[in-house]
C-alpha cells in the first residue's frame, strides 16, 4: 500500500474510532430520536436553512465513513422536513455519501485486491462491464443487502463512478421514500422492524427482477404514497443502516 493510501486509511480509522470512543453512536437509537424530536423540531423552526445544511453534511459524512445510523437519520429527516423536502435532501445526501464511500473503497483497496486475485476480478469486471448498471440496480432495491456493504464492494469493481451515482440515486428512491414517510410517524414507531412489511419486501424483489414490469411500476408509485407503519415487531427487520 502506498504512502497516500496508508495516510488515508489512518485518517479513516481515526475518524471511526473517535465516533465510537466519544459515545456519539449512542445518540443513534430510535429512543433517543423520539426523546429529542421536539428539540430538533424547535431548532429547525428557528433556523431552517442551518439545520437542513447541518443535517445534509452529517448524513453525507456518516454515509461516506460507513457509520451506523443512516436509517435513523432518514426517519429524523422525514419528521423534520416532511415527505417532499425530506426525500429531496436525503436522496442526494445518501447518494453523495455512498459515492464517497465507493471512491474511498476504490482508492484504498481495489488495486491491492486485484493484484492478489487477478483471475477472479477479471471475470467480475467483465460481468460489471456488461451488466454493471442492472446488477447495482438490483442490489440497491433488495432491502436485505446492507447499504454500506454495497458501496464498499462496488468500489472494488471497475464500474464507472457516474454509473454508480445515477443508478444509486434512482434505485434508492423507493426505499428512501418509505423511510422518510415513516419519519412522519416517528413518535408512533416501536421498532425499525415495523417499517418494512413482507409485502413491501416482495414488491422490491419484483421491481429488482422485472424492472420494466407493470408490478414494478406499481411499486414505484406506491412507495411514494402514504404508507402506514406497521407497529408489530414480528415483521422483518431491515439490515440496512
Amino acid at each position: 500500500m502506498t504512502r497516500q493510501r496508508l495516510m488515508m486509511a489512518a485518517l479513516l480509522i481515526t475518524a471511526i474510532g473517535v465516533f465510537f470512543l466519544s459515545g456519539a453512536h449512542q445518540w443513534f437509537t430510535l429512543e433517543t430520536l423520539k426523546t429529542y424530536q421536539s428539540d430538533f423540531q424547535t431548532a429547525f423552526n428557528q433556523y431552517p436553512w442551518q439545520v437542513a445544511g447541518a443535517f445534509f453534511a452529517v448524513y453525507v459524512v456518516m454515509t461516506a465513513l460507513s457509520l451506523p445510523g443512516a436509517t435513523l437519520l432518514t426517519l429524523l429527516g422525514g419528521a423534520l422536513f416532511g415527505l417532499g423536502w425530506g426525500l429531496l435532501i436525503i436522496s442526494f445526501a445518501s447518494t453523495l455519501g455512498a459515492t464517497l464511500a465507493f471512491l474511498l473503497s476504490r482508492f484504498l483497496f481495489r488495486n491491492p485486491i486485484e493484484k492478489r486475485f487477478p483471475r477472479q476480478f477479471a471475470a467480475v469486471n467483465r460481468g460489471v462491464e456488461r451488466d454493471g448498471a442492472l446488477y447495482l440496480f438490483t442490489l440497491r432495491l433488495v432491502p436485505v443487502f446492507p447499504f454500506f456493504m454495497i458501496n464498499l464492494v462496488m468500489g472494488l469493481t471497475r464500474i464507472k463512478t457516474v454509473t454508480f451515482y445515477w443508478v444509486s440515486q434512482v434505485a434508492m428512491l423507493p426505499g428512501t421514500a418509505i423511510y422518510v414517510n415513516a419519519g412522519g410517524q416517528l413518535g408512533d414507531l416501536e421498532s425499525l422492524g415495523g417499517i418494512l412489511s413482507p409485502t413491501l419486501i416482495a414488491s422490491f424483489l419484483l421491481l429488482a427482477i422485472f424492472p420494466g414490469s407493470p408490478g414494478a411500476l406499481c411499486c414505484w408509485c406506491s412507495s411514494a404514497r402514504h404508507i402506514k407503519v406497521l407497529p408489530d415487531p414480528h415483521t422483518l427487520t431491515t439490515t440496512l443502516w
